[in-house]
């Protein structure tokens, strides 16, 4: 590659010049790569923290030169490239992997918190709330099973909210409750109110949804479709949250908690799927296939989609390793697949995934 093929690209092009000439000289230094593709100095540095923040190389970056003094810098003499430590480079589905295995945790580690919280949530709705809230307590936590009772402490919420409304939903929303949603988000926002919604993508596949959501965006909502949606949940001002008290059974009485110090925690578990989803109107093209793929091969992709290795999944299926082999070429082939990897990825667009964990 002349020195001007890269020099001619701008931002992740001159990243990807680089990492492409990173992989074909395995011996090389990163300084001497980027010399090589006549990369200034602001740019190396650019391109190194990108590549390092994708997890496509292993090394430590140097600082970004200073904007002011980059520009007004003399052209650096070209001479012999400094040497250094060549630095360590990943394949990018090796470095794809680590990201999500990376954010996997991350989102386990937030579940964990909730389900702590769940605990103390529990430990709260005993003998304490039996015995009676004290005046002026901090923290309030109120289990309810009366159905009219949980419309009317929304309906509170939506005259009293003063900043934000937060809520996620695991399902659809019933047609007789549409009208009514929908009058209390033109009364919220009216008044200022930042309102927050977001759902799973399934829903944003049923016909009904599909006109509710878009009446809801028109009214100044803002909405997202998640893949993973967690638990139903409303929060209020950071002071308020509805939520439910066993998220596996959607008829569960509700938990009715007020305070910060406890709401905050499930803030934290909204922001995080939040950022994770799709604003609605944006999303991806859904992906086509899969139509064929039987129980038994979903089974197979499940339990290696947990981490779960090939031989395991032959003892877990009651099958030889060949036959395992020969279910995930068959997947691959239905999926259009060319990797496991990518059929993967498919196979949780499309919704394949969901089910049973596995644990090995």
């Amino acid at each position: 590659m002349s020195k001007n093929a890269a020099g001619a690209r701008t931002g992740s092009e001159q990243a990807l010049a680089l990492y492409q000439e990173l992989r074909g000289a395995p011996g090389d230094s990163f300084d001497q790569v980027a010399r090589r593709l006549d990369l200034t100095d602001e740019e190396s540095a650019r391109c190194c923290a990108e590549l390092a923040a994708l997890g496509l190389i292993d090394t430590v970056c140097p600082p970004m030169p200073d904007t002011d003094d980059a520009a007004h810098r003399l052209p650096v003499p070209v001479g012999p490239a400094p040497t250094g430590p060549a630095p360590t480079v990943i394949a990018p589905d090796v470095a794809l992997l680590r990201l999500l295995q990376h954010e996997r945790e991350r989102l386990e580690s937030r579940l964990a918190e909730t389900s702590r919280a769940h605990a103390t949530l529990e430990t709260l709705a005993g003998p304490f709330l039996r015995a009676g809230m004290e005046p002026g307590s901090e923290v309030e936590v109120e289990i309810v099973d009366d159905p009219a009772r949980i419309r009317r402490e929304l309906a509170e919420v939506t005259h009293t909210v003063k900043s934000s409304v937060h809520s996620m939903l695991t399902g659809s929303v019933r047609r007789e409750e549409m009208p009514e949603e929908l009058a209390r988000d033109r009364e919220r926002v009216a008044r200022g109110v930042v309102v927050q919604a977001m759902y799973s993508h399934r829903v944003g596949q049923v016909p009904e949804m599909v006109q509710h959501l878009a009446e809801r965006t028109a009214l100044g909502v803002e909405v997202r479709l998640s893949p993973v949606v967690p638990m139903n949940m409303v929060l209020a001002d950071d002071n308020f949250a509805l939520l439910p008290s066993d998220s596996r059974d959607p008829d569960a009485a509700a938990i009715l908690a007020r305070g910060s110090g406890l709401v905050r925690s499930y803030r934290a578990l909204y922001e995080y799927c939040w950022h994770a989803a799709t604003p609605y109107g944006h999303e991806e093209r859904p992906e086509h296939g899969g139509d064929g793929v039987t129980e038994q091969q979903r089974a197979a992709l499940r339990m290696l989609a947990s981490g779960i290795k090939d031989e395991q999944v032959a003892r877990n299926l009651g099958v030889s390793l060949r036959t395992v082999s020969r279910l995930i070429s068959e997947v691959m082939q239905e999926l259009g697949a060319a990797s496991r990897f990518e059929a993967g990825v498919k196979a949780a667009r499309l919704g394949l995934l969901d089910g049973e964990s596995y644990e090995s």
